[in-house]
């Protein structure tokens, strides 16, 4: 039976086919959808609608979907899932470095699109295991403060930086525990990202946006080290606090 809270999924793609058999496949397992043919229909359909998750193919005439995802704020809008025929690595990896939260090469088997949306919009609704529990903290670490919540890097009274949903997952997870060294998959696991359909050299590549984000020098970084035999360790002590 489909009610106001009903998953609803907005899938933007140019191709009418795709975008007609994939909605009335969402419809028949209980999901309520909107299609939009381009990036400004999409546009459009956001300003009056709440989406739970975006499907989002990339090679679109006039603007595309990867430009569409990084202009999307992470702590107001939905998660996405992107999806491309070509099927690159590159394209995996821009997609993950831009915020989105997973991605699916055409073609793909419906069902498991169906599996990898219930598993993203779980993710976007619960806390990552690991996270801290109670009132909302934020930690402080030098001179930077980081709201988990709010997916936010703020240094003293500059202006905060917005971190996509990815790499505030995965800096929770190292500043929780500052001193420990975690592996590649230790750090898919805990951060709640190892169902994605990313590579350790997918890691490596949101640590180094972290490292920039943080002014972190790579080749002899304060906050994030790397730690030997692959992987990385939060070198920096770490306060909480309640958020403002």
């Amino acid at each position: 039976m489909i009610t106001p809270e009903t998953p609803h999924i907005l899938i933007v793609d140019d191709h009418r086919e795709i975008r007609d058999s994939l909605g009335a496949f969402l419809r028949r397992h209980g999901r309520r959808v909107t299609t939009a043919e381009s990036v400004a229909v999409a546009r459009e359909a956001m300003k009056v609608n709440r989406f739970d998750l975006i499907v989002l193919d990339i090679m679109m005439p006039g603007e595309d979907g990867l430009s569409f995802c990084k202009s999307l704020i992470p702590s107001q809008s939905p998660p996405v899932i992107l999806i491309s025929a070509r099927g690159e690595d590159v394209d995996r990896i821009v997609g993950l470095e831009i915020g989105a939260d997973d991605y699916l090469p055409k073609p793909f088997n419906p069902r498991e699109l169906l599996a990898r949306i219930d598993a993203v919009i779980r993710r976007a609704v619960q806390p990552p295991r690991g996270s801290v529990t109670g009132s909302m903290k934020k930690a402080q670490f030098g001179d930077w403060s980081f709201s988990p919540t709010q997916f936010r890097l703020q240094r003293e009274a500059e202006a905060h930086l917005l971190l996509s949903s990815t790499e505030a997952r995965l800096l929770q997870v190292l500043v929780q525990r500052p001193g420990i060294a975690f592996s590649r998959d230790q750090l898919l696991d805990l951060s709640s990202v190892h169902g994605l359909d990313i590579s350790e050299r997918a890691i490596d590549t949101q640590i180094s946006r972290l490292r920039r984000k943080l002014g972190d020098d790579p080749k002899n970084p304060r906050f994030i080290q790397t730690i030997w035999g692959g992987g990385y360790v939060f070198a920096e002590a770490v306060t909480w606090s309640d958020e403002n």
